[in-house]
Formats: C-alpha cells, structure tokens, sequence
C-alpha cells in the first residue's frame, strides 16, 4: 500500500490515542508512566511528531496492544481515509 507518510503519523498518532483512552489513560498519566514527555504524546497523537520504534514500543507497552496490533489499526485508519 503506498500511502504519504504523513498519512501514516496521523493514523498511527489516531491508533494511539485510541488505546489510551481504551485504558482510560491521560496523555500526562502515560507520559509519567512510559517517561515519554506528555507533550511529546500529545504531539504523537495529532500525527505532528514523528516517534522512534523506542517510542512506539514504549508506549505500546503501557497501553497492552502489540506494536504489530497497533500498525494494523493504523494501517485500517489510512485505507479507511483513502477510501
């Protein structure tokens, strides 16, 4: 699937904030948790940053999805976005 890889952050960032709020989770909690910066979270999450697989596995950790799991959501957001 070729997709731009802003498409990718934004959906990714979407899969993201999907599994924080499945735990109930506040940016800052899974920042404090992960010691991933809440605003670095946040800017994840709105697609604007660009996280390292460190990151990703980080954070992916805390909200219990497998990395795989996860880019398989994000990949469903960006077909689903250019359908």
């Amino acid at each position: 699937m070729h997709a731009d890889p802003s498409d990718w952050l934004t959906a990714l960032g979407d899969a993201l904030r999907e599994a924080r709020l499945e735990m109930g989770l506040s940016q800052m909690r899974l920042g404090l948790d992960t010691d991933v910066h809440p605003n670095y979270v946040g800017g994840v999450e709105r697609g604007q940053r660009n996280p390292t697989v460190r990151c990703i596995v980080q954070l992916s950790n805390k909200l219990d999805v497998g990395v795989p799991e996860l880019f398989a959501r994000a990949e469903e957001l960006v077909e689903k976005r250019r359908a």
